[in-house]
């Protein structure tokens, strides 16, 4: 772990009474559960893949950014599912496809090599979620 006067950035959210609001109020929306299916609102796995999305974005752009000059054309997609194992554990699964117009393969296969090293849920990692980082099928030329 690293010395807490390293970390970049901080956030708190707090979620009570089927909603869910960033301190700083920049997200602010109603909650759906999957234990109460009559609810509207975002779901868990909605906040899960844009959570990931938003963080793997942040190291594809900086990964990019040491490959081309074309780090403003980086987009990241996230897909996640929660499940349950045996013992009632939730788990997840998120899968992540990166995509850059004007790379070619092999420089969009670095950068998502790259952007999975930098960024905090390696899909090396594989505790209590898996994860998968992939170049997008129509990525690159």
């Amino acid at each position: 772990m690293p010395d807490p006067s390293s970390w970049l950035h901080e956030a708190t959210a707090t979620a009570a009474g089927g909603h869910v609001r960033t301190d700083d109020g920049g997200l602010s929306s109603t909650l759906a559960s999957p234990l109460a299916p009559h609810c509207t609102g975002l779901t868990p796995e909605q906040l899960l893949a844009a959570a990931f999305a938003s963080c793997l974005h942040h190291a594809a752009v900086e990964a990019a950014g040491e490959i081309t000059d074309e780090a403003h054309t980086v987009q990241v997609r996230a897909e996640a599912r929660l499940g349950r194992d045996d013992d009632g554990r939730y788990r997840a699964d998120v899968r992540a496809s990166i995509s850059s117009a004007g790379l070619s393969r092999q420089q969009l296969a670095q950068l998502v090599e790259h952007a999975d090293r930098l960024w905090p849920f390696s899909s090396g990692d594989s505790t209590r979620h898996r994860l998968t980082v992939t170049p997008a099928e129509n990525g690159g030329r």
